[in-house]
């Protein structure tokens, strides 16, 4: 049975995400665990208006927000009944990525779904801060669902990569058990710079190929170019299902989100996004 955290402002674009994960996974055994996070007090300060010192035994917060996943519970079992399927509410007095990472911890997830805006996102940003901090700190597959993404079965896949990590099946698992459940085409994209792969690269590449045996898979070389360009080109060009990249300190994953060129580029994709940690 998979286990999968599914983190909810009430928004359009979080119930979004929601759709999207129980249809990924309608022919599988989940727990889908619909978590909302209500601010400590330091950063929401009219919290103290309705303290718990203020109103005795209650909390409106914490009130407000169980009633509110108690109706996106009700939501979802109506609108897309599956047997297979099991939702769990958890309300908690914290902030959203450190309450992710310790369900991940706690309830042994298997995966994280989330929208990229919450209900004051604004339309040109694909990734919010949220969904940046969760994409970088929670170990534990995450896909991030942009604003008003229509389901689409992931038949095609892209998997921008520069081998860099030693590919192992276990860290690769989620996109294994995808790729085959939906009879998907994996797209490898690498961008090729300077005299080719080095002997390091060249062997990641190969145990790759070794993990991709027997599944439906091209390798693409593509010039030398950003990976942001590489990215939203292939896109544009071969009209993709799922995006996908192993989070690693040593690839280009990390330098997505550092360098100014995303600011002046933007990283606008349209599909899902998929990031995966990698622990060697």
């Amino acid at each position: 049975m998979k286990k999968v955290i599914v983190p909810t402002d009430f928004s359009d674009n979080a119930y979004n995400a929601l759709v999207y994960a129980v249809k990924l996974l309608q022919d599988e055994k989940c727990t889908f665990f619909l978590l909302n996070t209500y601010t400590p007090t330091i950063y929401q300060p009219e919290y103290l208006i309705h303290s718990p010192g203020q109103i005795g035994l209650g909390d409106v917060y914490q009130e407000n927000s169980a009633t509110q996943l108690e109706q996106t519970k009700k939501r979802i079992e109506m609108e897309h009944p599956n047997d297979k399927h099991t939702f769990v509410t958890h309300a908690a007095f914290n902030m959203l990525v450190q309450e992710i990472e310790y369900m991940v911890l706690s309830e042994g997830a298997d995966l994280v779904v989330m929208g990229t805006q919450g209900a004051t996102g604004a339309q040109e940003v694909f990734l919010g801060t949220n969904t940046v901090h969760v994409l970088k700190k929670v170990d534990c597959p995450v896909i991030a669902v942009p604003s008003g993404f229509d389901f689409n079965a992931p038949k095609k896949i892209l998997f921008p990569t520069d081998y860099e990590i030693a590919f192992a099946k276990k860290p690769l698992r989620l996109l294994l058990d995808i790729a085959a459940h939906h009879t998907s085409h994996i797209n490898i994209l690498h961008v090729v710079s300077g005299y080719g792969p080095s002997k390091e690269q060249q062997e990641n590449k190969d145990k790759l190929a070794q993990l991709l045996t027997g599944m439906d898979h091209t390798t693409h070389e593509w010039p030398d170019q950003t990976v942001i360009a590489a990215i939203n080109g292939f896109q544009q060009d071969h009209g993709m299902d799922l995006l996908v990249m192993v989070q690693n300190k040593h690839t280009f994953f990390e330098r997505l989100f550092v360098e100014p060129v995303i600011k002046k580029i933007g990283f606008h994709t349209t599909v899902p996004f998929m990031v995966m940690p990698y622990r060697e």
